[in-house]
C-alpha cells in the first residue's frame, strides 16, 4: 500500500498570487463609463430640476412666484389652487374628457394593432411586405401636414352629432386618435411577434386550435411585455396630444369636450391677462403626474418589452 502510494506523483502546489495583485478585469476605472454616468447625472438634473419648479410653483401665490426665491420652499403649502384649477378652471372636465378619450382610443389602438401585427407577422401572403410599409410610411408622415385633410375629411363624414359631423366629437378624436397611433403599434409589434417561438403555436395548430384562438389564448399572453410597453407610449403620446385636439374638437360649443392639453393652454392664455400663474401650474401638475404614476408602476414591463423585442 505504501509503496503505491509512493508511485504516485505529488501535484505540485499552486502558487499563491502575489499580494496586491489586480485581476485583468475590473482593475481601473472606466473613463467612458465615469463620462457616461456624469452625463446622465447631468441630463436626470436637467429633467427634474423644471419638474421640480413646477410642482412648487404650484403651491406660491404671484409674489412668491415673481419675488421670492425661484427654488424655495412655499411659506404655505396650501391646495387652494388645486382646487381652483379643478372646478372654476375646470381642470377636471379636461381631466375626465382626456381619461375618456385615451382610455377608449389606446384599447381601440392595441386591438386592432395586435390583430394588423400578428397577422403580419405569422402569416404569408400575397401583398405581406406592401400592407407593413403602408404602415411604416405612416411614421415618416408628420402630423401637422395632416391637419387640414383631417379637418376636411372628417367634416365630411356624417354623424348624429350638433355639427352634423365628426368635428367637435369625442367619436372623432378617438378614431384620429387610433389612426394616428396605429403606424409605430404595427411597426413594434410585428417585430415583437417575430421574436416568438413558433413551436408552441405549432402545437396548438396540431391540437385542433382555430386562428382566433391562437391569437387569443397563446400568441396574446407570450406578447404580454410588448403590450404594455406599446400601451404605456400610446397612453404618454395620445395624453399629450395638442395639434390633433385642437383640429378635431373645434366649433361651437366644443369647449365642454376638451381635452387636458387645450384647457391647459387655455389657462395659460388667461394667465397672461389675469396672471393667475398658480392655477397653471396646479394644472400642469395634474397633467404631468399621471404619467410619472405610469411609468412607475410598469417600468419593468415596459424595459421587459423592449428588450424582448429587441432580440431575436
Amino acid at each position: 500500500m505504501s509503496n503505491l502510494t509512493e508511485a504516485v506523483p505529488a501535484v505540485p502546489a499552486s502558487k499563491p498570487r502575489a499580494a496586491g495583485r489586480k485581476s485583468e478585469r475590473g482593475g481601473g476605472i472606466n473613463p467612458l463609463g465615469a463620462v457616461a454616468h456624469i452625463a446622465l447625472i447631468l441630463w436626470a438634473l436637467a429633467t427634474a430640476g423644471p419638474l421640480i419648479w413646477v410642482i412648487l410653483a404650484s403651491f406660491k401665490n404671484n409674489t412668491e412666484l415673481f419675488l421670492g426665491k425661484p427654488f424655495a420652499l412655499p411659506k404655505h403649502f396650501s391646495f387652494s389652487t388645486y382646487a381652483h384649477a379643478w372646478e372654476t378652471a375646470h381642470v377636471g372636465t379636461y381631466f375626465l374628457n382626456s381619461v375618456f378619450v385615451v382610455a377608449i382610443s389606446t384599447t381601440g389602438t392595441m386591438v386592432l394593432g395586435a390583430m394588423a401585427a400578428y397577422v403580419l407577422a405569422r402569416y404569408k401572403f400575397a401583398g405581406n411586405r406592401i400592407l407593413y410599409y403602408v404602415f411604416i410610411s405612416g411614421l415618416a408622415f408628420p402630423t401637422f401636414m395632416a391637419l387640414a385633410p383631417l379637418f376636411g375629411i372628417l367634416q365630411s363624414i356624417p354623424f348624429p352629432s350638433e355639427s352634423g359631423n365628426l368635428l367637435g366629437t369625442f367619436t372623432g378624436l378617438i378614431l384620429v386618435y387610433i389612426a394616428y397611433s396605429l403606424s409605430f403599434t404595427v411597426f413594434f409589434l410585428v417585430s415583437f411577434f417575430q421574436t416568438l417561438p413558433k413551436e408552441i403555436e405549432e402545437a396548438a395548430v396540431m391540437d385542433g386550435a382555430g386562428h382566433i384562438r391562437r391569437f387569443g389564448q397563446i400568441m396574446m399572453p407570450m406578447a404580454r411585455s410588448g403590450l404594455v410597453s406599446i400601451a404605456i407610449f400610446n397612453i404618454v403620446g395620445q395624453w399629450n396630444q395638442y395639434l390633433l385636439p385642437t383640429v378635431v374638437l373645434s366649433g361651437a360649443g366644443a369647449d365642454s369636450k376638451w381635452v387636458l392639453t387645450q384647457g391647459i393652454a387655455n389657462i395659460s392664455t388667461s394667465a397672461g391677462y389675469h396672471a393667475d400663474w398658480s392655477t397653471l401650474f396646479a394644472a400642469l401638475t395634474l397633467s404631468i403626474l399621471p404619467m410619472i404614476v405610469v411609468y412607475a408602476i410598469f417600468q419593468r414591463q415596459i424595459q421587459s418589452g423592449l428588450t424582448s423585442g429587441a432580440v431575436k
